[in-house]
């Protein structure tokens, strides 16, 4: 009987519940676009470095994935021997490309943004890169009784000084690459390496492994960009559902702070067929 009672209580209440579902509309205030600089400049080993793009865009709604491109803006780079680098706009999608950069491996560069009549700038070292020695692959058992493949990427640090490093994988199974920072703390002089596991890598598919030395300052950047956005947050300049402050600096309005980074370094990219 006690059972019964209670069969009854629970369909009731069930019934109650479902019933009484209602459609929020939330009116959310919307701030005004910030400018979003994505500078990002790497040079692949083995090329020349010439052709980069710097991507400018406007922050959007919260609830839309739409981005707006920045036009008209002036973009350059310069060099500590005042040798200018201009970056044209393609038509109007916000990406601003320069064919004939010349990157040199510790060599100062300033960006100056010229958007919307304030100016933005920031400067920073193009760091050196190692590249990825050698690869290997591993089987593991996974959760649920599913093997799992691992991919390990080997580099080598310079003992010499200390380094941070920004590691990438794109997998043709997901959407967007995912990102991590390390740094050769505990690593000195010692060979390094990054570490792949996921249950979308199968045999048959090429993941693109990255590497690039960074600064400190873009080590705690991207840190904690990957942090707000998750596991596999993809794109590290996609505006973030908190406001993180990158190294360019509003020369007119310090108040009116552009979102995004500007940094330069090597970067070396393998494509690892998984056995």
């Amino acid at each position: 009987m006690k059972k019964s009672i209670l069969y009854i209580v629970l369909v009731f209440a069930t019934i109650i519940f479902s019933s009484c579902e209602k459609v929020i509309d939330v009116d959310l205030n919307n701030a005004e676009p910030k400018l979003v600089i994505d500078a990002v400049i790497k040079w692949q080993k083995g090329t020349t470095g010439e052709e980069q793009v710097i991507k400018l865009s406007l922050t959007n709604d919260f609830f839309t994935n739409e981005i707006l491109p920045a036009n008209g803006a002036s973009v350059t780079i310069t060099n500590s021997v005042d040798e200018t680098f201009t970056f044209i706009e393609d038509g109007t999608t916000g990406n601003y490309i320069c064919s004939n950069f010349n990157p040199v491996i510790g060599e100062i560069y300033t960006l100056v943004v010229i958007y919307d009549g304030e100016i933005y700038t920031a400067t920073n070292p193009l760091m050196a890169t190692p590249t990825i020695l050698n690869i290997q692959q591993e089987t593991v058992p996974g959760f649920g009784g599913d093997d799992q493949i691992q991919i390990k990427f080997f580099y080598q640090d310079n003992g010499a000084e200390d380094n941070y490093y920004l590691l990438g994988v794109k997998n043709p199974n997901k959407q967007i690459p995912e990102f991590g920072v390390v740094s050769d703390e505990f690593f000195q002089g010692n060979i390094m390496f990054g570490f792949y596991g996921s249950s979308e890598t199968e045999p048959g598919i090429t993941l693109k492994l990255s590497v690039q030395g960074i600064t400190f300052g873009f080590h705690n950047y991207m840190n904690i960009l990957t942090t707000i956005g998750g596991s596999g947050s993809g794109n590290p300049f996609a505006t973030p559902p908190a406001t993180l402050r990158g190294n360019i600096v509003n020369q007119t309005n310090s108040n009116n702070f552009p979102l995004g980074y500007f940094h330069l370094s090597e970067i070396d990219e393998v494509d690892y067929l998984v056995q």
